[in-house]
């Protein structure tokens, strides 16, 4: 019965954590397209224009660079309408409401990772516990039974170590993604950073 339910406990870790692993997969490929797909717009303008007139996309870089826009507007009510260069009165502000919306785009592409993380490290002690849990009941049964050939014995250790097979089973695939997505999520903060800089600058030289 422990073994069972040790093996139950750990199929509930295993498809949870692949159905958060294939639901990461697709979301960091999504971001990865329409990332590129907004910076190649955004370039190609070579000016600071509305967000809406960039044919806006679901892209993390998109809600970075309106965060910005927006403290712009507060500002200086608005960039094009004027044709003498408008006063900026903080550029830091805007640099610190692109900042705070990149780190909230991180935390939300962030969701889920604990879960992979607790699964990574705690599936093999689970498994371990079932296999030792099984070994104990075996020789128990075998002492009960009073016989000494490990053919009486085998077959209980045998059923114990699938335990620990499938808290290896578990852990290991959760582990190897958790270091890739963790690899995606650094990159894209970096990008974010560098993205918020570069339109930093481009305000800074409209502004003069």
């Amino acid at each position: 019965m422990v073994a069972r339910i040790v093996l139950l406990l750990l199929l509930f870790f295993s498809v949870v954590s692949w159905a958060m692993i294939l639901q990461k997969l697709g979301m960091f490929g999504r971001i990865r397209r329409k990332s590129d797909e907004f910076l190649r717009i955004f370039r190609a303008t070579r000016s600071v224009a509305n967000p809406q007139a960039l044919v806006m996309v679901p892209s993390p870089f998109a809600s970075v660079y309106a965060a910005g826009y927006r403290e712009l507007q507060s500002q200086v009510g608005g960039v094009s309408s004027n044709p003498h260069p408008p006063r900026l009165k903080s550029l830091q502000a805007v640099t610190v409401s692109m900042q705070l919306a990149s780190a909230e785009e991180v935390r939300r592409v962030e969701k889920g990772m604990s879960w992979l993380a607790t699964t990574g490290a705690v599936s093999p002690f689970i498994g371990l516990f079932g296999t030792v849990w099984g070994i104990i009941d075996a020789f128990s049964g075998l002492g009960s039974a009073g016989a000494a050939s490990l053919r009486a014995v085998a077959p209980g250790i045998a059923e114990a170590l699938v335990t620990t097979a499938a808290g290896l089973f578990a852990a290991i695939p959760a582990v190897i993604f958790y270091n890739h997505f963790l690899q995606n999520i650094r990159d894209l903060a970096q990008r974010l950073d560098t993205f918020s800089l570069e339109v930093t600058a481009l305000i800074e030289k409209a502004m003069n």
